[in-house]
């Protein structure tokens, strides 16, 4: 097996595509943390679900779509990425299953249910990583289609919760 630390990043630096090596609080490397948080945090939704139901299947696509993000935004500007963004697809089928939920059109209490307690918990870390992409997006180039696709993917999931939310706590939603 590999060896799992290289020591190169003792001293407050790592790498990123290429080799370039830049400092851990590079704006790159803090949206990639975040990312991978809610990349972490959506496999614990994942594994919450039957596995095969269509919603285990689309946070695995976009788990996977989520590695590529990172890989993205791991590139150097003036430097190519091989790896394909998906994130236009996995964008409009997140979109057509919003336009399908209907109600649900407050807040929701977090907690009715772990899986939903955990797609919130993922809801508001896409919103974090979000954040930080918009941020790397003011200095550094990054695909616009990648800040709509984490976007949406909060509307999504707050949605995907709406669904897995008991009736009773839909019907007590505070409405503002």
């Amino acid at each position: 097996m590999k060896s799992i630390y290289t020591k190169t990043g003792d001293t407050g630096t790592t790498a990123i595509r290429e080799g370039v090596r830049v400092y851990k609080d590079d704006p790159r490397i803090e949206a990639n943390g975040q990312t991978d948080h809610l990349n972490s945090l959506l496999g614990i939704v994942r594994s919450l679900l039957p596995a095969e139901s269509e919603a285990a299947v689309m946070i695995r696509d976009i788990q996977r779509e989520l590695m590529v993000v990172m890989s993205h935004v791991a590139t150097p500007g003036g430097s190519a990425n091989p790896r394909r963004l998906g994130v236009d697809d996995l964008t409009l089928r997140m979109e057509r299953y919003i336009d399908t939920q209907r109600g649900g059109g407050g807040f929701v209490l977090a907690g009715e249910s772990t899986v939903t307690a955990f797609m919130h918990a993922a809801r508001t870390q896409a919103r974090t990583a979000e954040r930080r992409l918009v941020s790397l997006a003011r200095t550094a180039t990054i695909d616009g289609g990648i800040l709509v696709f984490m976007n949406r993917l909060s509307d999504w999931l707050f949605a995907l919760s709406v669904e897995y939310t008991p009736r009773q706590a839909t019907e007590n939603n505070v409405n503002r």
